[in-house]
């Protein structure tokens, strides 16, 4: 009786059962990094459009009133919405000036607060 050298049937499936789950586990990943990735941009640009808002208030060199308003911005070819909201602080001299940035969805995305004094 001789036998043959090689692989069964079952064997070749177990091995292609581990490939199988070893590539989906790894087309996840792939996608996790890639939605990671497209996150960490949306907050980047996000942060500059805040920090741009904020920077435009200093160079305007008026102390800001209290009170909501809203802003437009694009970074990186993408339309972002903001709200900037001014508050007092206990020291009348001094306001409090959160910008906050929204992504199409409405979520938020970064907010950037700072202190402005009065000139």
């Amino acid at each position: 009786m001789s036998r043959r050298a090689g692989f069964t049937l079952v064997e070749v499936l177990v091995a292609l059962a581990i490939v199988a789950i070893t590539l989906s586990a790894g087309l996840k990943a792939a996608g996790a990094l890639t939605n990671n990735a497209q996150r960490l941009a949306d907050v980047t640009a996000a942060q500059w459009c805040a920090d741009n808002q904020l920077t435009n208030l200093r160079l305007a060199r008026q102390f800001p009133g209290t009170g909501d308003s809203d802003f437009e911005c694009q970074q990186l070819g993408r339309e972002y919405r903001g709200q900037l909201q001014v508050r007092p602080t206990p020291n009348p001299n001094f306001r409090r000036v959160e910008a906050r940035v929204l992504d199409d969805q409405g979520q938020l995305l970064v907010t950037l607060t700072t202190i402005l004094g009065r000139l």
